[in-house]
C-alpha cells in the first residue's frame, strides 16, 4: 500500500480492495491460487471523498481482468455499479467510481435486494472544481446520525426543487450553481460537527462561490465557471488547515487483462 492510508490501513484480507476482489471473485464463480496485491491511493480517507468506493470499485475491476484470463465474460458497468454499491449501501459513490464525470443514481426496492443504477450526465466544460480538504476526518455514519428521521414537507420541496435545477446548472447553466446548491436537509444539521468546514463553505458562498459539503463531509468542494478562485477563499483555505487545488474531472474505471485498475 502506497500513497494515502498507507500505514493506516490493514494489509490483510481485511483490506477494502482485497474483500472487493474476493467478493467479485465469489460472484463470478472463478478463484485463484494466490494474489500479490499493490495499491496505490490518491484519495484522503474519512474526508467525504469516496475513498471507500473507489477501493472497491477498484477491487471488482480487477475481478474484470482476472476472469478475462480464464475466458469468463467480464462484468458490465451496471453489474459493476450493482456489486459495488451492495458494499456502500448506496450508489451515490460506487456510480461516480465506475462511470466517473457526474451521474444521477438512483436505488428501487423490489424484491429481495435493493437494485442500483445510474446515468452519466455531460458536465458544463465551463465548470471548475475546487475540493478543499481539511487535516480532520469524519464519519459518514458518525454524521449520519446527526440528520433527524423526518423532515418538513417545505424542506423538501426546496431540496427537491434544487436537486432538479442542479441538473440544469451541471450541464447547461452554470451560472445558477449558487441557486442549485443550497441545501437545507444535510449541511445545517452537521455545521456543529465540523465547525471549520462549514464555515469554510459560508466564506466560500459570500465570496460568490457555489461550495457544498463534499458527501458527508468534512471536505468542502468549490464549482466555479471561474477558473481560479478568489484570493480570500485560497488565503482563508490554506490560514485553516484547508488543501486548496484544482481537480479534474474523473473518468471511468479502467482495468486490463494484465490485472490492473485505476478508479
Amino acid at each position: 500500500m502506497e500513497g494515502e492510508g498507507a500505514g493506516q490501513v490493514p494489509l490483510d484480507s481485511t483490506h477494502l480492495v482485497v474483500r472487493a476482489i474476493e467478493h467479485g471473485l465469489l460472484t463470478a464463480g472463478v478463484q485463484v491460487p494466490g494474489l500479490k496485491v499493490h495499491c496505490c491511493n490518491d484519495i484522503p480517507h474519512s474526508r467525504g471523498l469516496g475513498s471507500s468506493a473507489a477501493a472497491v470499485v477498484g477491487g471488482l475491476a480487477i475481478v474484470n481482468g482476472l476472469v478475462t484470463q480464464v475466458g469468463s465474460k467480464p462484468r458490465t458497468d451496471a453489474e459493476l455499479i450493482q456489486l459495488a454499491s451492495e458494499f456502500e449501501g448506496h450508489p451515490d459513490n460506487a456510480s461516480a467510481a465506475v462511470l466517473g464525470g457526474a451521474v444521477v443514481s438512483w436505488t428501487e426496492h423490489e424484491g429481495v435486494l435493493p437494485r442500483y443504477s445510474a446515468v452519466p450526465i455531460r458536465l458544463h466544460p465551463d465548470i471548475h472544481l475546487f475540493p478543499g480538504i481539511p487535516q480532520e476526518r469524519s464519519s459518514t455514519a458518525e454524521t449520519r446520525v446527526l440528520l433527524p428521521e423526518e423532515v418538513s414537507h417545505t424542506d423538501a420541496r426546496f431540496n427537491l426543487s434544487r436537486a432538479a435545477l442542479l441538473v440544469v446548472a451541471l450541464t447547461q447553466r452554470p451560472d445558477l450553481l449558487m441557486e442549485a446548491t443550497e441545501d437545507v436537509l444535510h449541511q445545517p444539521q452537521r455545521a456543529a460537527a465540523m465547525p471549520r468546514s462549514a464555515e469554510y463553505l459560508q466564506l466560500l458562498r459570500r465570496c460568490g462561490v457555489a461550495a457544498v459539503l463534499s458527501g458527508a463531509g468534512p471536505a468542502v468542494i468549490a464549482l466555479s465557471p471561474q477558473a481560479e478562485l478568489p484570493a480570500a477563499a485560497l488565503e482563508y483555505g490554506t490560514a485553516h488547515g484547508f488543501t486548496v487545488s484544482e481537480m479534474a474531472v474523473g473518468e471511468g474505471v479502467r482495468w486490463t487483462s494484465g490485472v490492473t485498475a485505476r478508479s
